[in-house]
């Protein structure tokens, strides 16, 4: 056993994990999408996040804390009832939980694979697993379970940036259906620099007949960088 451990030691003193290296603003896809002139206007501290080029064996990881979660009881019923497409939404309502993030490169699709992990009062955390990919008629989809996915759009108003839903679909092979706007909540990401090295993330999800079901707020921290890596 002595002999194994020293053998491993020596093979992985070395070792440094991967860190995401930043790519050229007119190279990344989120800078293509919204344009020159709204991806000046964003603070440079989101346009650095978002130019981040994770690599195959990359991972990026914010880590940060849930300050803030409502819901209507429509808004938890549909909660419950996303389970079967693997919880995209949260499930409770409790606040000062941890919550962390972390990116990994989809090298099949072409995108990203995001794991968001939120703490619970009581019981495991919840997690949610989702990719992003830069396709379809937006440019942009995020891509739950199931073959359920949303395709989203950009915008940039007073430096923030917020994902917005354009539609809801349903993808089974070269199938792909379109939920009706009425049957469709919007939903709104938005990424809000506080400088510093912290952002906040809000999620609100609204039915144009139902108002607001959903809305969540988190705020996380830049992760620690390490010199040494390659």
């Amino acid at each position: 056993m002595l002999a194994t451990a020293r053998g491993v030691q020596g093979r992985y003193q070395g070792w440094r994990r991967s860190l995401p290296r930043p790519e050229a603003d007119e190279a990344h896809p989120f800078r293509r999408l919204l344009g020159g002139e709204r991806w000046a206007a964003l603070p440079a501290a989101v346009r650095e996040r978002f130019r981040r080029r994770i690599g195959p064996e990359g991972c990026l990881t914010y880590v940060g804390e849930v300050t803030e979660c409502r819901m209507s009881r429509l808004g938890w019923l549909l909660a419950q009832l996303a389970r079967m497409i693997g919880s995209p939404l949260p499930l409770h309502r409790d606040t000062g939980v941890p919550a962390c993030v972390t990116v990994t490169e989809d090298r099949a699709g072409g995108g990203q694979f995001w794991t968001r992990q939120y703490g619970r009062r009581a019981g495991f955390p919840q997690v949610i697993y989702s990719a992003k990919r830069f396709t379809g008629p937006t440019g942009l989809e995020e891509y739950l379970g199931l073959g359920v996915g949303i395709a989203l759009g950009l915008t940039v108003e007073g430096g923030v940036l917020s994902f917005v839903s354009d539609h809801i679909f349903w993808r089974l092979g070269r199938l792909r259906l379109r939920l009706p706007c009425w049957l469709s909540p919007r939903l709104t990401v938005a990424h809000i620099d506080c400088g510093h090295g912290r952002f906040v993330f809000t999620l609100d999800l609204t039915h144009p007949l139902a108002g607001r079901l959903v809305r969540q707020v988190a705020v996380f921290a830049d992760p620690e960088t390490d010199g040494d890596a390659t």
